[in-house]
């Protein structure tokens, strides 16, 4: 995330706006502008060489008015508390969009993952554990994989807590191996999201699906998964891209076999039988949909002219800046934003965490299924607020996210 712009005040501001439009009362918004609970703890390891590094950790747990404290974990040298503070509060308002009984919380490590050997981030890992130990836990705050962080890093963090608590927790975290009780369908999770949320969009714009066409940026596990979806579903993928550059083929891109071609050649470009081209220019395509699945603040004020994607499914979080926003709800350009669009993930977290409580385990099917009814809940209810309110789908799902928290809160009161 950039940092050119305190990323907590960003928030907050985009939190003001909203509570101005629904009327919010002064009260419940001073409550939501401040997290419920910060920790900061600083966590001595013993490195590969002997030498003792003390690294700094956060988890800030921002509301939990709705259920428990829901959020990721990152590992990245430059996490802040700020950050953390905003994408705590993001978490809430993507939850509560997605009428999930949780809150939101975010946490991070201040380090740098590519220059620390797999011991040295395990023992990160079960430090960093033990330090926020208290306030974790399958009804109270859940983390996941974030930033630099995998299932690997979740399985240390549930052998840890297990140890404390000495029993077996596989709902202390979500998006684990199978063979630790993870869900099956969650590697897929964001990507079906993303592709089922344009697919509701294509409907509503009465799109004939054999004159779709899609350019996603970003080829990783989400942009991957997108590709994957809309290619299964008829939809023409004509241009992917990755950190080198991308493709572009209007007659259409197979996603398995440009996915077999980067797995070779580490990159999509130079992709047989297709032009490559820049991430700009695909930004650019004259497509049907665009997916933003790779980095944030890539569609500004200075390209959101040049857009000529009908859909904008969000895959990223944060592609968009207000700036161009606004510019491309003028020029009927319709963004689904990522609250929304790539909340499949966090959705299918909180299935595998339900199968954890009960000890019950679905298939992948079953478990695509309900989240793709979910899915599709979610979106009719932003895309009809968008409609009674006449206001971009970005500013509706906020409306509902923050307008069901400040809800629970008033239902609840405050005690003592």
């Amino acid at each position: 995330m950039t940092q050119e712009i305190n990323p907590y005040e960003m928030a907050v501001t985009q939190l003001v706006n909203v509570a101005k439009l629904i009327e919010l009362d002064p009260n419940l918004l001073e409550v939501l502008k401040k997290p419920k609970r910060e920790l900061i703890v600083h966590l001595p390891v013993r490195m590969d060489d002997g030498s003792i590094k003390v690294f700094t950790g956060y988890r800030v747990q921002h509301n939990d008015a709705r259920g428990p404290f829901k959020g990721g974990i990152r590992y990245h040298p430059n996490v802040t508390l700020d950050e953390v503070r905003a994408l705590a509060m993001w978490m809430t308002w993507k939850t509560a969009v997605m009428n999930l009984p949780y809150g939101g919380a975010k946490g991070g490590v201040a380090c740098d993952p590519e220059k620390m050997s797999l011991s040295e981030l395990e023992r990160l890992t079960r430090r960093y554990t033990c330090a926020i130990r208290e306030f974790i836990g399958p009804y109270i705050d859940i983390p996941a994989p974030d930033v630099n962080t995998n299932e690997q890093i979740m399985a240390w963090i549930v052998d840890t807590y297990s140890m404390m608590q000495r029993r077996n927790e596989p709902g202390v975290v979500t998006a684990k191996p199978i063979e630790l009780q993870g869900s099956y369908g969650r590697t897929e999770a964001t990507g079906f999201g993303v592709m089922v949320t344009a697919r509701e969009t294509i409907k509503k714009l009465n799109i004939s699906k054999d004159k779709v066409t899609v350019a996603i940026q970003g080829f990783g596990n989400v942009g991957y998964w997108a590709a994957y979806f809309a290619h299964q579903w008829g939809y023409k993928i004509v241009a992917v891209s990755d950190s080198k550059g991308g493709i572009y083929n209007p007659e259409g891109l197979d996603p398995s076999k440009v996915l077999e071609h980067k797995k070779k050649t580490r990159s999509v470009i130079n992709y047989p039988n297709a032009k490559n081209i820049s991430n700009k220019e695909l930004l650019e395509l004259d497509v049907t949909v665009l997916v933003p699945a790779a980095i944030e603040e890539v569609i500004t004020e200075k390209n959101a002219d040049n857009i000529k994607a009908k859909i904008i499914s969000e895959g990223a979080n944060g592609p968009t800046t207000p700036e161009a926003d606004k510019i491309l709800y003028e020029k009927g350009t319709l963004v689904i934003p990522d609250i929304l669009a790539n909340a499949g993930g966090v959705t299918t977290s909180y299935l595998e965490w339900v199968q954890n409580l009960i000890r019950y385990y679905w298939t992948r099917d079953e478990v695509l299924s309900k989240l793709e009814t979910r899915m599709v809940s979610a979106f009719e209810d932003v895309y009809r607020l968008s409609k009674e309110r006449e206001v971009d789908m970005r500013t509706a799902a906020y409306i509902i996210a923050i307008s069901r928290v400040a809800k629970a809160i008033e239902l609840r009161g405050f005690w003592p």
